[in-house]
Parts: C-alpha cells; structure tokens; sequence
C-alpha cells in the first residue's frame, strides 16, 4: 500500500491483513481531526485552505509550535513534541495532499459547509450536524491531548490570516521546511 491510499472504515476489509495500516491511512481519523480544528482553533469557521494547512501544521506538529510560541514572546505548550502524523513541503508551505478528500468527506457527511468567499479564497464552516459531532469527539479521552494543543494553537495564532501564518513558517523554519523538495516530507 502507498501512502497516497486512504481509506474509509468502510473499506478496511480490502486492506490485505498482512499489510500494515496506521491511522494516518484512515480517512475518517483525518476527518475528525479537521473538523475538531474547525471547532476549536477557529471556533466553527476558518476562512482560506492556506490558513486552515498552517494551523493543522502547528498543531501536528508540537515542537515546530514550541519555537513559534519563543518567536512570538508566548509561553512554549508543555508536554508531547512528537510529530502526529506527517505533511509535505508544498508551494506555499506545509501541506496534506488529502486535503481535498478530507475535505469532500466532510462536506458530503454535511458536518461542514465549504463556500467561496473571494476569487481565491474558501471559507469552512462547521454545521449543526458537525458541531454535534465535533462535541462528541471533544468527549472522548483519545482527543484530549490534541484538543488541549489546538486550544493553545487558537490562542497564539487562531486571530492570523493564513498569509502571516504562511510567513512565519517561513521565517522560522527556512532549513526544515522552505529548503525542501515539493513533496517532500517534513519531519
């Protein structure tokens, strides 16, 4: 299996039972975490798929949001620095290339609305039904790390247009992520 696979719960019985799966493989953990960053780093909305890569960024990855925070003259988060699951060096910073089916999933399980605000520019908005669901994820133990880290995401950087964010990946970490290869991953 290729990491360019991903799979629904639904479809997991066509993955052969010798073959090796993580959840990074598994579309609806991916899903989930998308639409728990809606609900808490841009409180039900986030306006422009660059920011919404930027703070998925930095709450996947604790230890590059540990040097922003110095930057920032904020106090660094404690705890895990463990990459959770990884991105790739794309044009405009760090990227997932299953963006786009995550995205569509979500918007066809109607948890989120996705409209076109400008020529360039989407807005994600969380609906009532994905509120609802993003509460029940919020309730479970194995979101409770994540969701402390998204919360002091938010409150650095949630008031950040995806542009100033996109620079200060930038700024901060030229070497680990401006100096590498299209694709490449970042680790």
């Amino acid at each position: 299996m290729t990491k360019a696979n991903l799979f629904s719960q639904r479809n997991l019985g066509s993955v052969p039972a010798g073959e090796s799966l993580s959840a990074e493989d598994v579309l609806e953990y991916h899903a989930a975490r998308i639409l728990l960053l809606l609900a808490h780093v841009g409180d039900g909305t986030i306006d422009g798929l660059k920011k919404l890569a930027k703070l998925d960024f930095f709450v996947r990855y604790p230890a590059f949001f540990a040097e922003a925070c110095v930057f920032l003259g904020k106090t660094p988060p404690e705890g895990t620095q463990t990459v959770e699951t990884h991105m790739v060096r794309h044009h405009y910073g760090p990227w997932d290339h299953r963006y786009y089916h995550i995205l569509a999933y979500l918007e066809s399980t109607q948890t989120i609305k996705v409209s076109k605000e400008r020529a360039r520019m989407y807005r994600f908005e969380i609906t009532e039904n994905g509120l609802a669901l993003a509460q029940r994820l919020s309730d479970l133990p194995s979101f409770k790390d994540q969701i402390k880290r998204m919360k002091r995401v938010k409150a650095v950087l949630g008031q950040k247009n995806g542009e100033t964010l996109q620079n200060l990946v930038y700024t901060l970490f030229e070497n680990e992520i401006g100096r590498r290869e299209i694709g490449e991953t970042i680790s």
